[in-house]
């Protein structure tokens, strides 16, 4: 309830901020225009476009109503073909995403690594906790094509590397179960075996019925039917809930499922470092020249716009490119 709170406070008080700076920002327009202070008039435009992204960025925050937005997540980068290449790239996939989680304030824990055979890494997972650190990083999955000049190859040629990345939101295993009582048939009837003359003798035991899932459930400990009634409902929920964590792991072997081989196709972004800097995002067309940058940590652009495109369903298919 307190994290709810602390968002939806910080969500109304930057509505609130950003009120003030754009009525403060027209008066003094105004009073430039007035006065015909030029100088005066590119700061009020300078802090109108400020406004602006701002304004955009909490648009797109918003946005973040998915299940598990909210959640902390997994980041996993494992390197593709290409041996001790592959592995740097997967490296400095890992370092970029630290350096993001890092200029947003959120935790970062490694949770798995394994070291390349000369350089870099085999594979990593890392732990990011933050608002919404599952919302905007799981734009990120998919495959990352590198291409620059090598630096272990001796002839300084260029190389092409690969690396995948996948998001997964980390789910709070408390969650509760609700069971609709119209769902349920409840039937009571007369225990056996050991117990005494009172169990043998009255309908203390419990069979409850979870009509939707065929899930049957029977408690006949007590001599109470109360008890029992009480035991049955507690059963039948942790029944349902190991149900739930099939169907979790089934949801997560089908997308371990679409994972396919890390290299050409399924490529979300391309890094060229060598002849020219680009960083271009194939699913919505963003690019920067900016290589030093985004391998720093600066993905904003790229997940915003990645983000927008998902919620407005106009997120384009994923290109390969030659």
């Amino acid at each position: 309830m307190m994290r709810e709170r602390n968002k939806l406070a910080a969500s109304v008080d930057a509505i609130q901020a950003l009120e003030t700076d754009l009525k403060d920002t027209l008066e003094l327009a105004e009073l430039a225009e007035m006065d015909g202070d030029e100088s005066l008039l590119g700061e009020a435009r300078k802090a109108l476009e400020s406004a602006r992204d701002r304004a955009a960025k909490a648009e797109l925050a918003a946005l973040l109503s998915g299940e598990a937005d909210g959640n902390d997540c997994y980041v996993e980068i494992n390197s593709g073909a290409g041996g001790t290449e592959s592995q740097d790239w997967a490296s400095m996939l890992l370092r970029m995403y630290a350096r993001w989680a890092n200029a947003h304030d959120m935790r970062v824990e490694e949770l798995e690594h394994q070291d390349g055979d000369t350089a870099g890494i085999k594979s990593a997972t890392l732990l990011i906790k933050g608002e919404n650190a599952y919302g905007w990083l799981k734009t990120e999955a998919g495959v990352h094509r590198l291409v620059r000049i090598s630096p272990f190859d001796s002839n300084a040629r260029r190389h092409t590397s690969f690396a995948s990345v996948w998001v997964y939101p980390v789910i709070d295993d408390t969650i509760e179960i609700e069971i609709n009582e119209k769902d349920c048939r409840v039937d009571t009837f007369r225990a056996s075996g050991a117990g005494g003359q009172h169990v043998n003798k009255t309908d203390s035991a419990i069979r409850i019925t979870h009509i939707p899932t065929g899930i049957v459930v029977a408690c006949q400990a007590e001599r109470s039917q109360h008890k029992n009634r009480a035991t049955a409902w507690n059963m039948l929920r942790a029944r349902l809930y190991e149900l739930e964590l099939q169907k979790r792991e089934a949801a997560a072997k089908a997308l371990e499922s679409t994972k396919t081989e890390i290299g050409w196709g399924r490529q979300i972004r391309s890094y060229v470092l060598q002849p020219y800097q680009m960083v271009k995002d194939l699913r919505t067309g963003v690019e920067t020249s900016d290589t030093g940058g985004v391998l720093d940590g600066d993905l904003d652009a790229f997940m915003a716009a990645s983000l927008a495109a998902r919620v407005n369903g106009t997120d384009a298919a994923v290109e390969d490119i030659d």
